[in-house]
């Protein structure tokens, strides 16, 4: 009896195991952005040019992302779609980065992003981002899942008012100013997640929660998982990205500042291109 309850015992945990290696599954998040810290003032625009801008900016900001994940590992990319051409004024705007794709390891704590500045493409190699959740009772239905509320706080550095300065001096002295420039406060994420999927992924460097982030709320921004997949018939491929250059985060963001320095002039404008 004894060497068969000892069986059955290696036996079960032996399925959990390859279970928990072969659980796999896809979500989809719907992206949607605040604009009402954005304002556009320029005496070279009229009104329904500022209007239309204002508008296709913000379709810009409504995307749908594809989170494709097993136990361990996951992948995060925007879904590729085929754009109807514009009619009437258009807006060319320089983009700085490309098409992002997101790995996570969550059980080696490692991130790797493959992205592009101008056309060059770079793959980012870091840690993953801790986030000090702060786990509420508090729960709601997304879809037919019970999800519970978690928040992470993050408080003012110094840093960020030294950087608020200097924005201010900028945005004061610009002609034409896009984005207002507020006094940095805490930044708070809220995130809902449901232990009925059991893996600690979430959307884009969200993680490190007892079960699937369905919902992540921070800044402007909205994510929300509008469909899910468990145990798809066709087994999902995890791949890490490994095109472009590798650098560190610090080499990248200080790429981005060059970049965003080559884009702004020396009263701090970043300039647009309008075509009708």
């Amino acid at each position: 009896m004894t060497k068969l309850i000892i069986t059955m015992t290696l036996l079960l945990t032996a399925t959990l195991t390859l279970s928990a290696q072969e659980f796999q599954g896809m979500a989809v998040y719907e992206s949607k952005q605040s604009l009402k810290d954005m304002k556009i003032e320029s005496k070279d625009m009229n009104d329904e040019m500022m209007k239309n801008i204002m508008e296709r900016m913000k379709k810009q900001f409504e995307k749908t992302f594809i989170l494709n994940f097993n136990k361990y590992e996951s992948v995060y990319q925007e879904e590729q779609k085929l754009e109807a051409p514009s009619k009437g004024i258009s807006i060319s705007m320089a983009s700085i980065g490309g098409s992002e794709i997101t790995y996570k390891d969550v059980k080696n704590k490692l991130s790797l992003v493959e992205e592009e500045i101008f056309d060059k493409p770079f793959l980012v190699i870091d840690s993953l981002k801790v986030f000090q959740w702060e786990l509420q009772s508090e729960t709601k239905k997304i879809g037919d899942y019970t999800c519970y509320k978690a928040m992470s706080i993050k408080k003012v550095t110094q840093e960020d008012l030294d950087n608020y300065e200097k924005e201010k001096v900028k945005q004061d002295a610009a002609k034409t100013a896009f984005f207002t420039v507020s006094e940095p406060k805490e930044k708070i994420t809220t995130v809902w997640y449901t232990p009925e999927i059991p893996v600690s992924h979430g959307p884009g460097e969200f993680w490190g929660l007892p079960g699937l982030i369905m919902e992540a709320s921070f800044d402007d921004t909205v994510l929300l998982c509008s469909k899910i997949i468990l145990q798809p018939k066709n087994k999902i491929q995890i791949k890490k990205p490994k095109k472009g250059k590798r650098v560190t985060k610090k080499e990248y963001d200080s790429l981005m500042e060059k970049q965003l320095e080559k884009m702004t002039d020396e009263n701090g404008v970043i300039h647009i291109q309008v075509g009708g």
